[in-house]
């Protein structure tokens, strides 16, 4: 089994999760106005992403554009990996490649601990990435817990590029923003993901 073969009910009973659907989570988080930089690559780029219509496209013409941009934001005291593999326990089924993953080691070369934040791309379906998601967010704990890094709470996002869905992970409690972001409210998405950072949201 590998993070892709998980799903959003497959997942919550085989690790025990005691998911909690919530409608604006990270309604209170403070926005975080964009760079100009981009700003005009999401002019460019967003549209382009729709049309050609691959998860592939949407990953690299938006989805990095905004991780680059928080890294930028925290002035590179953090990490953001693309396409790794994370094989964090294979018995459980915790093995496979990450879209993208945040830590809050500034290391760029390899990654370290803590794991912060888990981004899933899909191309039209945020459902269909949040059971993969999700095991990853649980591949994270036991990653930090492993290398003496722990952190109370990991973060994830499904995402299509255009449409953000947030989740929240502490312990065994699962909370899963019902609420969706769109790319349009950048500042929004970027508030969120800045929170996810300093462990405030």
């Amino acid at each position: 089994m590998a993070y892709s073969e998980f799903t959003l009910e497959s997942v919550v009973p085989m690790f025990q999760l005691e998911k909690i659907d919530t409608i604006g989570l990270f309604s209170e988080v403070e926005s975080v106005p964009p760079s100009d930089h981009l700003t005009t690559a999401l002019a460019k780029k967003a549209a382009l992403a729709t049309a050609i219509g691959t998860e592939k496209a949407r990953s690299e013409l938006i989805v990095a554009d905004v991780i680059v941009e928080l890294l930028e934001h925290f002035d590179r005291r953090i990490s953001f990996f693309s396409g790794i593999d994370f094989n964090v326990d294979v018995e459980s089924g915790l093995t496979g490649v990450c879209d993208f993953l945040v830590s809050l080691s500034p290391n760029q070369f390899y990654l370290e601990a803590p794991v912060v934040i888990l981004v899933e791309a899909k191309n039209l379906d945020l459902k269909l990435g949040l059971g993969q998601c999700i095991a990853e967010m649980i591949a994270a704990q036991r990653f930090n817990a492993e290398k003496g890094n722990d952190i109370s709470t990991v973060y994830g996002a499904s995402t299509t590029g255009v449409e953000w869905l947030f989740l929240k992970l502490q312990g065994k409690c699962l909370q899963l923003d019902m609420a969706t972001y769109q790319i349009a409210r950048c500042d929004r998405i970027l508030g969120i993901l800045s929170s996810m950072v300093a462990q405030k949201a």
